[in-house]
């Protein structure tokens, strides 16, 4: 092996050590912040890390200190992190130790990942499918533009714990790896232990058997503790990855020598520590040295080295300067270019189309434009189009590697947007229907809501999670629920909820020019006007530039202040605007109640809503949901809190009925949902209170 490769392994290795055995010296000063060490690991890692280049990504998990030296970065830059402090180059000091988020020309460009316990093989997995299609469409990730991507061409590393490839996550991402045959490389780390379950307790098989049944994916097994056997081994496995484009594992046997975090200790439960440390990485190295031509001195020289600066980087950390309170409030969303609304709503002469239709246009448009716009779900593909024939022609007209079908695999379809978008593409993705999302919730909430937070505003998540939403013609319990009060929940993402077709063609096209994450709700009772009442949802055609800003209600029936009669506000979306409207018509009563279409649900037009209320001096939440716990009724509080001396009389719901899911039988459903009868009385029992 070259000496220079070897100086450099062991210089990492000793810097990585000695930040760990630091750590350990000043246990009272830093364990105020949970944190994980490398120690064990420090040769697999430093022997993969000195092989990526700037034009690769990079998912470490969080024992991967050794790695993070490795791909440049220095002890100061990891302490800050360690310390929470507010130059930590990672986060800001939002996150733990070892949990980066980097974007820096000249290293590898980690996104940011949760606390990576499986959860970033998807995101990791859609940074490989990313770099697969700007090959295939001869594009450009304009991330990495700086990078010599002509000589060799990047690929995506995942680093993983043997014990997190249990979780079902990982399933869907070595899936999808070996069915498209992406260019990255699975380096699992396996140290026998989870955190004081060992494998014998949680495992069938290791990583490395694990692979064999995923056709496609290759995977070696190597000794992740000898760097010169570690460092050939990978050395292969990424030339053949930067040269055929296929995925592979690395299994790599460690052992784990530091505590599983700073607050699990090892010795409260570890009963192979004698083992282990027979097996320490150190002294292998550092016999390799000297084996190949270092002198004792050279070696010993090495080790002070790092060790002088790494006491010397802790010091200069532990002095600098902690996060302000104001601090807090910063990079929870990237600026978005779209603020006012734009283009022509309604072209003379245009043709008016279903609301399907709109948003079928409105994808068709985007994609003519911009060949980084993808759209992929199940059955969104050419034979089918959607299963609501949301995405029909666009297979034909843009082809199967711009429209494509994907597994059942809610969790990968909404995490591996993560990925694309790191990549510079702006990935539209379906989850066939709102019942469907729940596998996809962990990583709409832990991965793709917060990367732009907790990344300090490095990496917002580009992307369109479309949702068709409602109860509609007996779909029954798994077909028609609601779901709103979840995702509304999730920080970090827009949410648009439309009632017309208009409405939805412009949101559509804001959501693709927003750098942030945003979920569109479509009522599939709305998709076609078929349900009795619901022909406005049906719009002339917007232009094609048509924009609608997200946050700004519509005031669709506007009234005037008055003293002599009783007058509403209705605050509603989707569904509920169409039984609004209908039954403000039928009580012949369009002149006392105003109705506010919300529109989108984050970001919340309040201004809108609390100027109307104010004006009437009640109000009304229409919501398809079961109204307990919902945000129809947290939206009712937070009205009644702001408008509470302009009231004459409480702020009301109407929802759903509180039971668990929406039968199949037709007079159960109608009996489940509301309706613009039940709506009527409601307005009835207000108006008159």
């Amino acid at each position: 092996m070259n000496k220079d490769i070897l100086k450099k392994g062991f210089s990492n290795l000793c810097t990585a050590k000695a930040m760990a055995e630091l750590y350990e010296a000043n246990f009272k000063q830093v364990s105020k912040y949970v944190h994980a060490t490398s120690r064990g690991h420090e040769a697999v890692q430093t022997a993969l890390g000195m092989q990526l280049l700037p034009q690769d990504y990079a998912f470490p998990y969080y024992r991967d200190d050794a790695m993070l030296l490795s791909f440049g970065l220095k002890p100061y830059d990891l302490m800050l992190q360690l310390l929470a402090k507010k130059e930590d180059p990672f986060s800001g000091g939002r996150t733990y130790y070892s949990h980066p988020s980097l974007k820096d020309a000249d290293k590898p460009k980690i996104p940011h990942q949760s606390s990576a316990t499986g959860m970033q093989a998807i995101p990791a997995t859609g940074v490989a499918m990313g770099m697969q299609y700007l090959e295939k469409q001869n594009l450009k990730n304009p991330v990495t533009l700086s990078a010599d991507e002509e000589s060799q061409n990047p690929i995506t590393v995942c680093s993983l714990g043997d014990a997190s490839v249990t979780e079902g996550e990982i399933a869907e991402a070595f899936q999808m790896a070996a069915l498209k045959q992406m260019p990255i490389l699975y380096l699992v780390q396996d140290n026998g232990w989870d955190i004081s379950a060992n494998e014998a307790e949680t495992r069938a098989q290791n990583a490395f058997e694990y692979a064999q049944g995923f056709h496609g994916l290759d995977a070696i097994s190597i000794d992740g503790a000898n760097f010169m056997e570690s460092y050939d081994a990978i050395e292969k496995v990424i030339k053949t990855i930067r040269e055929e484009r296929r995925p592979f594992v690395v299994h790599a046997k460690v052992p784990l020598l530091n505590h599983h975090t700073s607050g699990v200790r090892m010795e409260w439960y570890r009963d192979d520590l004698e083992e282990a440390r027979s097996r320490d990485p150190y002294p292998v190295l550092r016999q390799q040295l000297l084996d190949n031509g270092y002198s004792e001195k050279e070696v010993n020289q090495i080790e002070n080295s790092a060790k002088t600066k790494v006491q010397s980087d802790f010091e200069k950390a532990f002095q600098a300067e902690d996060p302000k309170p104001e601090d807090l409030f910063t990079n929870d969303f990237a600026p978005t270019p779209i603020t006012e609304e734009k283009g022509v709503r309604s072209p003379e002469g245009a043709d008016k189309v279903v609301m399907v239709d709109c948003a079928l246009f409105a994808v068709e448009e985007l994609m003519k434009k911009h060949k980084e716009c993808l759209l992929y779900g199940q059955d969104v593909g050419g034979r089918l189009g959607g299963v609501f024939r949301e995405a029909a022609t666009l297979a034909q007209k843009f082809g199967d590697d711009r429209v494509f079908n994907t597994p059942i695999q809610e969790a990968f379809i909404v995490g591996s947007t993560v990925g694309m978008s790191a990549v510079g593409l702006k990935p539209i993705v379906e989850v066939q229907f709102a019942d469907y999302i729940w596998p996809g919730l962990n990583q709409l909430f832990t991965e793709v809501s917060r990367s732009c937070y907790l990344s300090n505003g490095k990496w917002p998540v580009s992307m369109i999670l479309r949702v068709p939403i409602g109860a509609y013609g007996s779909g029954g319990p798994y077909h028609s629920s609601s779901v709103e009060s979840v995702i509304t929940n999730i920080r970090g993402i827009k949410i648009a909820y439309p009632s017309n077709g208009a409405d939805l063609k412009g949101l559509m096209k804001a959501a693709y020019y927003d750098p942030n994450p945003v979920v569109i709700l479509e009522h599939k009772g709305l998709y076609w006007s078929k349900v009795p009442g619901t022909l406005t949802a049906t719009s002339v055609e917007p232009s094609e530039d048509y924009v609608l800003p997200f946050g700004k209600a519509w005031v669709l029936q506007e009234i005037w202040k008055q003293d002599e009669v009783e007058t509403l506000t209705i605050v509603t979306y989707g569904m509920g605007v169409h039984w609004a409207y209908n039954a403000s018509g039928e009580l012949n009563m369009r002149d006392q109640i105003e109705i506010i279409d919300l529109r989108t649900l984050f970001p919340l037009d309040e201004d809108t809503i609390m100027t109307s209320v104010k004006k009437t001096g009640k109000c009304l939440v229409v919501t398809e949901e079961p109204s307990n716990n919902s945000f129809a009724r947290a939206l009712a509080g937070k009205i009644q809190e702001e408008c509470f001396k302009y009231l004459d009389a409480p702020v009301m719901t109407i929802g759903s009925e509180n039971m668990p899911a929406i039968p199949l039988n037709s007079t159960l459903e109608q009996t489940m949902i509301p309706s613009t009868e039940k709506v009527k009385e409601k307005i009835e029992t207000l108006i008159n209170y």
